[in-house]
């Protein structure tokens, strides 16, 4: 029975990122398609605008920030009311609000570059 848990979560760990990666991967796909096919019948397609990296900072800290605040929350609420050692599991949360937070420096930082050079 211990292997079959250890084999579950190997697959689990390895078969989710790769999941992802294969829906990204499709997803992409379909858009090209998508837009070629409109461009052969001469749809006029305005192209997305590409973020800059101040903005794609900006979206991964919020992201990151809110998304490990939550999590602590969660384990916060677990520990008070049910298992008093989840607090152990909400310090997992710890790293990616730092990264978060180190996202939201980025951000600051190219913003301030960017206010410079102008």
């Amino acid at each position: 029975m211990d292997n079959t848990i250890g084999l579950v979560a190997v697959i689990l760990s390895l078969g989710f990122p790769l999941g992802a990666m294969y829906t990204y991967y499709c997803v992409r796909k379909l858009r090209s398609q998508e837009r070629l096919a409109a461009m052969a019948r001469g749809v006029e397609i305005p192209m997305e605008p590409e973020l800059s990296q101040g903005a794609r900072s900006r979206r991964w800290g919020i992201l990151l920030v809110s998304g490990s605040v939550g999590y602590m929350a969660a384990m916060a609420i677990v520990a008070h009311f049910a298992e008093p050692d989840a607090w152990t599991a909400a310090a997992f949360g710890i790293i990616p609000f730092a990264v978060g937070v180190g996202f939201f420096v980025d951000w600051t930082l190219i913003r301030r570059d960017a206010q410079v050079s102008s």
